[in-house]
Order: C-alpha cells, then structure tokens, then sequence
C-alpha cells in the first residue's frame, strides 16, 4: 500500500484515477481548492489549499511526506518550482500531467525527443504569462532540473468522454445535430486523442512502475477531422454544416492548421498496452449522439 497524493483528482481522469488507486487499497490524499467537493467522502483524506499561493501550500502540507505524488494541476514554472521548494526530499515520486501542446503542430507524427525538458531554456512565472502549451513546458523544465525526486512527465493528447467537463466533443455533436455551422482551418489534419480512462490507468502505471522522463500516452491510431465528422453526422443523420474561419461560425476547438498527433512507441515497448482509437471513438460518439 502506497500514500499518495493527488493534486486534483475531483473530476474526470482524475477522478477515475483516484477510484483505481483506492481500488487497489491505496491511503490517498486529495489536495484541492474545494470548488468541486469531494466525490469520494471519507474514503481519502481531502486537504483544500490553493497550490499557487505557496503560503497556504505550505502551510497546508507542513511535515507530510508521500510515497508517489500526481500533480494534474501544474499550469506555471512558479508552480512546479515551488513544489519542489516544498517536497524535496520528502516524496518518493512524482508523476505530471503533461500535453501533447509542448510540441508544436508541424503534420508530424511527435516522439518525446522533440521536446527535451532538459535543456529547455527556463523563465519563471505564473500560469497566466504564458501560453497554455508554454506553461507546460516550463513546469517539465523546472521539474526536471530542480526535483531531487524522479519525473514522469506524461504528455496526452485531447482527452475524450462522455464525462468530459470540457465538452468538446459534445460541442461538435450537439452543433451538427442542430444544424449549426462550425468552422474548422484543416479537415484533412489528422489528431491524437485518448480516452479519460486509459489516461487514469497510465498515470497509475506510471507511479507504480520504475520509469522516469517524459512519456508519451495515447490510444493507437489517429483520426482526420474529416472522418471524425462524417462519423457526427453517421451518429446523427445530420449533415454538417463547415464553415471557414474567420466568418461567424463558432471555431472548433479541434481547428489545427496541419495534423498534430504523437507517437506512444516509447511507453509501449516499457509494456503499457493502450487501446485502438477505431474500438471506442465510434461508440462514444454515438453515445453522446443519443444524449443530444
């Protein structure tokens, strides 16, 4: 049994990756800043401090030491810097949710190497003086030149379901089956997508298991824009209206100039087994279809 810390862990992948690690009888602690409750009641030990004010950080994780530690909720240097300022020698591991946004969208297939945190020029700041992209590859900076525990950084594409807060794919679903335009910049760009639990289930085996470094996790295969929205309009009996950008329509938020997905070969062959996108995207669609 492990002590683990997650910060965040109230909604979707994290959520579910709190179920899986109290599942296998885990002392988990979850550390928030308690807008979204505590689903799981006095099942985990729930701390509520906001982890970009350092003060209340600190003072909130004064004399705790874990054994693994997933931060979902880096957004900044500052914050990563303050982490380590903070757990230094007193965690066993830490495990960061990362993006496929650290690499830049160039219509090639992206391995870890085409980002290297390692000797990634560092600049200090918070979430909201860089790009979200940027903000994540200054956190796997810091991280990995001020922690003196080891990192995994985990980088994951658009994650996918029917629990998605952020409703992205529901958005496309709900706008097509209305009749609504949407607009889109590339429909032949193909993407990288991944669903909420097989993120919850990496990022599990990423804390338990001996790796380290950056970590690519999505599921096999890739799907153009084009197909994913004739897949919408199978699921609805619609068909979509497309519209450029830069007129009214509401942007996809899937509007990529040029494809944009990653290769998972490396956590793969360290014996990580991912799903196939063309099994579940499918059904998923068409699950949120029938809702809509």
């Amino acid at each position: 049994m492990k002590n683990i810390l997650v910060l965040g862990g109230t909604r979707f992948f994290g959520r579910k990756l709190v179920d899986l690690l109290l599942e296998e009888g885990h002392n988990v602690t979850i550390l928030t800043r308690g807008q979204s409750g505590n689903p799981f009641g006095d099942k985990v030990e729930h701390i509520i401090a906001d982890r970009s004010d350092q003060t209340d950080f600190a003072r909130k994780v004064e004399g705790r030491t874990f054994d693994i530690v997933y931060d979902n909720i880096c957004f900044s240097p500052n914050e990563a810097y303050d982490f380590c300022e903070l757990f230094n020698g007193k965690i066993g591991k830490l495990v960061l949710t990362s993006t496929l946004s650290v690499y830049g969208a160039d219509g090639k297939e992206k391995y870890e190497t085409d980002f290297d945190p390692y000797h990634y020029e560092i600049r200090l700041g918070n979430k909201e003086d860089f790009t979200y992209g940027e903000g994540k590859r200054q956190a796997e900076a810091v991280y990995f030149k001020y922690a003196q525990f080891p990192v995994v950084a985990v980088r994951i594409p658009i994650v996918l379901g029917e629990d998605d807060y952020s409703r992205r794919l529901h958005l496309h679903v709900e706008r097509i089956a209305k009749g609504e335009p949407i607009g889109f910049v590339n429909m032949d760009a193909e993407m990288s997508f991944i669903q909420a639990t097989e993120v919850a289930q990496f990022l599990k085996w990423a804390g338990i298991t001996e790796i380290e470094g950056p970590f690519n996790a999505t599921a096999n295969g890739r799907i153009s824009l084009a197909n994913l929205i004739k897949m919408i309009e199978e699921a609805t009996g619609k068909t979509a209206r497309i519209a450029l950008v830069g007129n009214d329509e509401i942007i996809s938020p899937y509007a990529v100039p040029t494809s944009w997905y990653m290769s998972n070969e490396n956590a793969a062959n360290k014996g990580f087994q991912f799903t196939n996108l063309d099994d579940w995207l499918k059904p998923l669609v068409e699950t949120i279809a029938k809702e809509s």
